[in-house]
């Protein structure tokens, strides 16, 4: 909790318990929507019904969309239909849908047929597009004007609509039958000749998004054009609604979160880590572990094909985690910078040659540097006398040689297994550190027992 809820929330509790409402509204003004979100989902939900009813009422709306779903559910239930829906009322039709969208069927729908007509209207719209589609994320409120009309007529139309819109900053230009034709800088019109045409100012030079694209889409535009806010179409290309940052802040977030656990080897949850239950995080983790465990096997298969010569060399086993450890976290790091630079369109899967050429070379010095490490390990193990070889040198120079290979094929395989399952279609983000790492114990092991054979023949073997 921040210091500002974290101060203020005894306060609100006492007088809640107190019954001094008046109080209560008074030393809420001023304060802003996200602190007090914070402050009453610190409240039990019948407390937090009693302090929304002496929220303003688009106040309130704006503090209701900082909860998290549980919380809105619970204060719904507290509320009562009619006045969850003057609650939802008061909010942007976009975070409207959204908690609609998260309510039990029943429920929606009761809280849906309470609003009024418009409301209603728009919000079944929005509810009517795919799941994490840019239509759940859109908003109908913006401010559109025609091309014939002069700057003056324009501008008065923005004061007279503009403070009922999501923002201003942008204003689209629309014909007769409603289709996107161009968007405008507010500064464009405020700084133009009052007596000009709306007409005069536009390049009909714009990017928009269709409504059933998805949210990634929505994330991408957004950031490789610098806007604030992208208008909607659909098929026809007829303006529907716009999508603004903040929506896609929360998305992007979101998007983010999901990438790190699948890189985790987490299938994404679907509620915060906290308010997740543990059932749920089982059923999350538990089928990746499992297979992880069964290639693990694989491993076996290859150390016990190898039986023999590790019985009369078992100086090669006290070795073995040294080297594997490498390829699998030179591995693991090329996965995780391919995935990212994948995420963020850095690269695609034709760069195929470019990042290995890139990661070869990053393997050699890698490799390098580490293959000397581990020779210095080696001998210094010997030579303080922890481990006991007749043939320190070769043993050192059979871990060396694993090593530098087993970092290029590691930062190899890293690099390359996120594009293959790219190309194939797949999420690039289940080529996680710990499936890397799996696989990296089963070859490596393979590499680093061949070298040894090859090495150590005649001698240890």
């Amino acid at each position: 909790m921040n210091p500002t809820a974290q101060l203020l929330e005894p306060e609100v509790r006492e007088l809640i318990e107190g019954g001094r409402y008046a109080e209560l509204r008074e030393a809420l003004l001023g304060i802003d929507a996200v602190d007090v979100a914070e402050i009453l989902r610190e409240l039990e939900p019948g407390k937090s019904a009693v302090a929304f009813r002496f929220l303003a009422r688009d106040f309130a709306g704006e503090v209701f969309a900082y909860f998290p779903a549980e919380h809105q559910n619970d204060l719904i239930r507290a509320l009562g239909t009619v006045e969850s829906a003057r609650l939802l009322e008061a909010m942007s039709p976009d975070d409207r849908a959204r908690v609609v969208d998260e309510l039990p069927t029943e429920v929606a729908t009761r809280i849906v047929a309470e609003l009024p007509p418009e409301e209603r209207r728009v919000t079944q719209a929005i509810l009517g597009y795919p799941e994490r589609s840019v239509g759940r994320l859109m908003t109908p409120d913006y401010v559109r004007v025609r091309a014939d009309w002069t700057v003056a007529y324009a501008l008065d139309h923005i004061r007279r609509y503009g403070r009922d819109a999501e923002t201003i900053n942008v204003v689209y230009v629309v014909d007769e039958q409603g289709k996107l034709v161009d968007d405008l800088r507010l500064r464009q019109v405020f700084l133009a000749d009052p007596s000009a045409p709306i007409e005069s100012l536009m390049n009909r030079s714009f990017v928009a998004l269709q409504a059933d694209q998805p949210q990634e889409d929505a994330v991408t535009m957004l950031k490789r054009y610098d806007r604030s806010a992208l208008p909607v179409v659909d098929s026809r290309g007829m303006l529907l609604g716009i999508v603004t940052h903040d929506d896609v802040a929360d998305v992007a977030e979101q998007l983010a979160t999901e990438q790190v656990q699948r890189l985790g080897a987490v299938q994404a949850l679907d509620e915060p880590y906290i308010e997740s239950g543990h059932v749920a995080l089982f059923r999350k983790r538990g089928p990746w572990l499992s297979l992880l465990l069964v290639g693990q096997s694989i491993t076996i298969l290859v150390l016990g094909s190898f039986q023999d010569q590790l019985e009369r060399a078992a100086v090669l086993t006290l070795f073995l985690p040294l080297v594997i450890s490498c390829g699998g976290n030179s591995g693991s790091q090329a996965a995780t910078l391919i995935t990212r630079a994948l995420a963020l369109d850095e690269i695609a899967p034709a760069d195929w040659w470019r990042v290995v050429r890139k990661e070869l070379v990053s393997g050699l010095l890698l490799g390098a540097t580490l293959s000397l490490l581990g020779l210095a390990a080696v001998l210094f193990f010997t030579g303080v006398g922890y481990t006991r070889t007749p043939s320190p040198m070769m043993v050192s120079f059979t871990v060396a040689g694993a090593v530098l290979l087993i970092v290029v094929w590691a930062v190899t395989l890293g690099a390359t297994l996120p594009l293959i399952l790219e190309r194939c279609g797949l999420d690039p983000a289940t080529a996680s550190t710990p499936l890397v790492a799996t696989l990296m114990d089963a070859s490596g092991t393979l590499i680093y027992l061949a070298i040894a054979v090859l090495v150590l023949r005649g001698t240890l073997l």
